[in-house]
């Protein structure tokens, strides 16, 4: 009897898990990487909306495929209409019927019970997200402009050094979580981290303060683009950081 050869081909598919407890995880599935994918240019984000409730999705000031060739199509998409809209849904059903539906997220975070896991992961992810999302956009990157770039100069030398500190606090951080710019009560900035979806308003934050930026280094924020590579994700996120919207953020400080 001949023996027939088979050649077997397995494509191993990723999941990145975007929720720390297991009732709030969302899967994602990474495509192969001779796997193409795209997202229509007529795709419009202003179509994501949330389910009834306190809290809506804010929208994006660009297109899906905008932030190209920085951030792909593919992860906006999914990272906006999967990732941001799951904790944003969840945030309205943990809110639901409770004095908490007439607050501001901010003052839902800074009066949160951190052992509320469910309202914790999912007010943070909201909130971390909607700054994400606004700091960046196309046709943008370069140096601070006006008060913050004076701030930055003031607080750490120079840009660049601003700069090098982010970007190593970004790179540095182990597991899952944000690196913040934030404004402290003594009108000085400084660089803070937060893991999951903590952030600097929160009463466990180590330094506390009003979020100017942040970067997202959870790997759904990257990994369809950049695989495990999130040096090169943080490189280029500095093409993408629109300083006029982080003196917008300044200015609302009172």
């Amino acid at each position: 009897m001949k023996k027939k050869l088979l050649l077997l081909t397995t494509i191993t598919s990723f999941f990145i898990i975007s929720c720390k407890d297991k009732e709030e995880m969302i899967e994602v599935q990474v495509p192969a990487a001779t796997e193409a994918v795209s997202v229509p240019v007529d795709g419009d984000p202003k179509s994501v909306v949330a389910t009834q409730g306190a809290f809506q999705m804010k929208g994006l000031n660009y297109g899906y495929n905008d932030l190209e060739p920085y951030m792909d199509a593919k992860t906006v998409e999914t990272h906006y209409s999967k990732h941001h809209l799951g904790y944003c849904n969840k945030l309205n059903d943990a809110v639901k019927g409770t004095p908490l539906e007439t607050m501001s997220i901010e003052e839902i975070l800074k009066g949160l019970d951190l052992k509320n896991s469910t309202l914790r992961n999912n007010a943070g992810g909201y909130y971390n997200h909607n700054i994400f999302w606004e700091i960046i956009g196309p046709k943008a990157g370069g140096r601070a402009t006006g008060k913050v770039a004076e701030l930055i100069d003031k607080d750490f030398g120079s840009f660049a050094e601003f700069k090098l500190q982010f970007t190593e606090k970004a790179k540095g951080l182990f597991g899952s979580g944000w690196v913040w710019l934030v404004y402290q009560n003594d009108g000085t900035l400084k660089i803070t981290t937060s893991v999951n979806q903590d952030n600097p308003l929160m009463p466990n934050a180590e330094v506390k303060g009003y979020p100017l930026m942040n970067i997202d280094v959870w790997e759904h924020a990257y990994y369809l683009k950049y695989k495990n590579d999130r040096s090169k994700y943080i490189e280029n996120f500095w093409q993408l950081v629109d300083w006029n919207k982080v003196e917008y953020r300044l200015s609302l400080i009172k």
